[in-house]
């Protein structure tokens, strides 16, 4: 086990606190970030340089890192899972607070005990529940007794403590609640996505009723029927001894989603259609146990993808009734959002648009980054609220029911012109039920808002930094939060009391983090790292100004011996904006000095993702390889170009049906402060990134092509209308409604621009951007007769690569490209 006496990277907790700083999270104008280079963290003892083979091993050379981490129950404990040293496996590690090192793996058959990151505590905090493998657990927490409540082949889930004191879970969808005390179980509730049964009819064809008519055993086989199924009704309706009847909502509907209200007399449900999966949705496979090519299922394009709106129910359990909640209530339910995107297309088509108000296709809200669901009761189970989105992304609603006339209550409508974002949407209950709490954009970044139920939302954060992963107190009376306020890229904790509408930090780091509460309150579970320390479990005292202790060291020996510079995050000034460029920049030594200088850079990809913040990066293998150019005397530039997250609404809403264009924009920014501020020669820049990231040097190269000699273009989109749904619609509304978007948006329409070297790295099997984009590109370029590019493909890998050796054959490619053409 590793001791913590070694080196953290020769960053200690002393180095990284910003020490004596005061900062405000109360509402500030838009303030006007230095420009200057900005050197936050400063490189590792280590003086081992960086190889390439070092760079693209397997990343179990860097320590592996602890996953997963959450709270035991008794809060005197972390437990944390690591990946296994050559497998895929994980381990899970209990981490006493007391314990000096990582602490103790966790035996196979004792993973049952240890609860779970999403446990459950009843109201008193007597009992805690989770599941493992499907199957229920529970736990008194102060003597520490532990109970299987289900052993079976189903699985378990949702589980909860109603207010009468029970445990309640779901099996598929079936709800029951069982009492600790007594130990009686009971069925609550059974959704069924069936018609109701009715008595047997007598079939409607002539045939049928004269057979009915002539042959008494027919008749008498029928009225027995008949007799047996309402007397089983009957029994049904007046034994009291009986699991209740099943919920039936229908045939042709599917159930998405059900929330059960913790008094256990209601549910919420949300129905969708049955959708056939498209023959055509494969991708082929040809390297294969079997020798055969296989033809793997793959997701929809957006071009074929059809509206998947959802029907709101609410459930009476009590009395097995149901009432479908209408969407009518809700503000714009039925407003013409496209109506200009529609007329500016029909334009050019010589048509004329006229819009007419209809009913949009509306759905239960996805957040992709939250861990709770989109319909939230509140404590007590006499409220409920949900969150819903227009299929056309153009507006999210935060909604309560009215359960005396059974119709859906508006509290609050986010229209966004472009899309409504797929992050910041947490929401939740205080106050007894009297008040919510919800993160919105509206104001042009993400902040927190509280509303009564028929009172105006409060805005409670202002400023130009974005708040996120709200989390309530047990009592209702504080959220603590994670934000940016200081800096776009260092993230620390807040508490905000709702009650004085006071905000206290309580961190100070000078990187990346995220937290979660001690279940006593007590304490903060912090997981923390920096641009050259990767994330490491800390904890300490939920109050301002706590010392912050360290958990676990899991860096290798390896990581610690290489001479990492961490990079400076500098603002490149924008020719298209007041706001400036974000960016990481890599500095060789003396770079003022000789000649001018070879640069590099670097597209991160997801679009909608942050890369120059000073936490620990996901594009770690992008972060060594900046070290080896670096050591070769190359400048390289990061840039947080417009969309990335992290810099408010209007810089990601920038792309709205120009994908490429302001960020190929940011692009030729970043090459001219090289050029006046680092010696780079203009004529010696490159350019290279993965998947969005390919995308854009795609676009760069083809729209842009005297601004890069040379650009390497991994796993690239080539034509948005090929890529999925949920992401593309959102910025480029669909194929059918706004070709125009497309047409501005994808490479394959600007390959005719190509100019300098291009290598496209392609692996065949992903399943995120098909190896089609680049096969249709590629022809493209080949019927342009085009001679500067060529082409590397992966035949075993996904879009994230899984073999050292593809990574590695990956970048000594890129690495020849620029060593070649720089």
């Amino acid at each position: 086990m590793t001791q913590f006496s070694k080196p953290l990277l020769a960053v200690t907790l002393s180095a990284i606190l910003l020490a004596g700083a005061s900062f405000s999270t109360q509402a500030k104008e838009p303030q006007s970030y230095q420009l200057n280079p900005v050197q936050i963290q400063a490189a590792t003892n280590g003086n081992k340089p960086m190889t390439m083979e070092q760079a693209m091993a397997h990343p179990d050379w860097l320590g592996r890192q602890p996953e997963a981490a959450y709270w035991s129950a008794d809060s005197q404990s972390i437990y944390y899972q690591r990946k296994q040293q050559g497998a895929e496996l994980r381990d899970w590690f209990a981490r006493p607070l007391v314990a000096t090192d990582n602490g103790q793996q966790v035996a196979l058959n004792e993973l049952d005990n240890i609860g779970a990151a999403d446990q459950r505590f009843s109201n008193d905090g007597k009992f805690v529940a989770w599941t493992f493998e499907g199957q229920v657990f529970v736990k008194e927490v102060v003597s520490g007794k532990i109970s299987q409540l289900t052993r079976n082949r189903q699985q378990q889930m949702d589980v909860m403590f109603l207010t009468d004191g029970r445990l309640s879970w779901r099996q598929d969808w079936d709800f029951y609640g069982l009492n600790l005390q007594s130990g009686e179980l009971s069925l609550l509730a059974s959704l069924k996505a069936e018609a109701e049964p009715k008595a047997p009819a007598i079939p409607d064809s002539y045939l049928a009723k004269e057979q009915h008519k002539l042959i008494q055993f027919i008749a008498l086989e029928h009225k027995n029927a008949t007799d047996a199924f309402n007397q089983q009704q009957l029994i049904q309706q007046q034994s009291d001894v009986l699991a209740p009847a099943p919920v039936y909502l229908g045939k042709d509907v599917s159930i998405d989603s059900a929330s059960l209200s913790p008094k256990g007399d209601k549910i919420l449900v949300a129905l969708a259609g049955k959708n056939e999966r498209n023959s055509k949705d494969i991708m082929p496979n040809y390297i294969t146990a079997t020798g055969d090519i296989a033809a793997q299922p793959v997701r929809a394009r957006v071009h074929d993808q059809k509206p998947q709106p959802h029907k709101l129910v609410l459930v009476d359990v009590l009395h097995n009734k149901q009432f479908p909640l209408s969407y009518e209530s809700l503000p714009g339910f039925d407003e013409d959002v496209l109506a200009s995107v529609k007329a500016e297309n029909a334009k050019r088509q010589g048509k004329s648009y006229s819009s007419k108000k209809a009913a949009r296709d509306i759905s239960l809200l996805n957040d992709w980054s939250w861990d709770q669901s989109a319909m939230r009761w509140d404590q007590s189970g006499s409220q409920v609220a949900v969150m819903l989105k227009a299929w056309d992304n153009k507006d999210r609603w935060l909604a309560t029911v009215d359960f005396e006339s059974n119709k859906l209550v508006n509290q609050h409508r986010l229209h966004d012109d472009a899309w409504i974002n797929y992050d910041f949407n947490n929401f939740g209950w205080y106050n007894q039920g009297a008040n919510l709490y919800f993160l919105s954009e509206e104001s042009g970044y993400s902040h927190l808002y509280v509303k009564a139920l028929n009172g105006k939302a409060k805005k409670l954060t202002s400023g130009t930094f974005e708040v996120s992963q709200p989390k309530l107190n047990r009592a209702g009376t504080a959220i603590y939060y994670r934000a940016n306020p200081t800096h776009p890229g260092i993230y620390n904790v807040y508490k905000l009391d709702l009650a004085a509408e006071k905000i206290q930090q309580l961190t100070a780091l000078t990187g990346n983090l995220s937290f979660d509460l001690s279940p006593d309150e007590s304490q903060l579970l912090v997981r923390y790292s920096t641009s050259v320390m990767p994330e490491e479990l800390y904890v300490m005292a939920n109050q301002s100004g706590s010392v912050l202790k360290r958990l676990t060291y899991t860096v290798s020996e390896q990581l610690t011996a290489m001479a990492l510079q961490a990079p400076k995050v500098i603002a490149v000034p924008s020719s298209h904006g007041e706001q400036p460029v974000f960016a990481k920049l890599y500095l060789p030594k003396d770079y003022l000095q000789g000649e001018k200088r070879r640069a590099v850079i670097f597209n991160h990809g997801a679009g909608y993702l942050q890369n120059s913040d000073l936490g620990w990066s996901n594009y770690f293998r992008e972060f060594f390889f900046h070290q080896i150019l670096t050591q070769q005397g190359y400048v390289v530039l990061d840039m947080d170009y417009r969309a990335s997250k992290g810099y408010g609404r209007d810089w990601r809403t920038a792309i709205y049906r120009q994908m490429g264009t302001p960020e190929t924009q940011d692009l030729m920014d970043g090459v001219k402060w090289l050029v006046d501020n680092t010696n780079v020669d203009v004529a010696r820049v490159g350019t290279y990134g993965g998947s969005y990231g390919g995308f854009m040097t795609f676009m760069a190269m083809f729209t842009q092509p005297d601004l890069f000699k040379a650009g390497s273009a991994l796993r690239p989109v080539g034509d948005w209308a090929y890529y999925n749904q949920p992401y593309t619609s959102n910025i480029l509304n669909t194929p059918d409604v706004d070709p125009i978007a497309y047409e501005r948006s994808s490479p394959i329409y600007f390959t005719e621009g190509l100019k300098n070297q291009l290598l496209i790295n392609a692996p065949m099997v992903d399943d995120n951007v098909f190896f089609q984009d680049t096969v249709r590109v590629v022809q493209r370029l080949i019927e342009q007769e085009k001679n500067t590019f060529e082409t590397a493909i992966f035949p075993v890998e996904p879009h994230g690569f899984r073999q050292p050796s593809s990574w590695l054959d990956e970048y000594r490619r890129i690495y020849k490209l620029f060593e070649r053409e720089l």
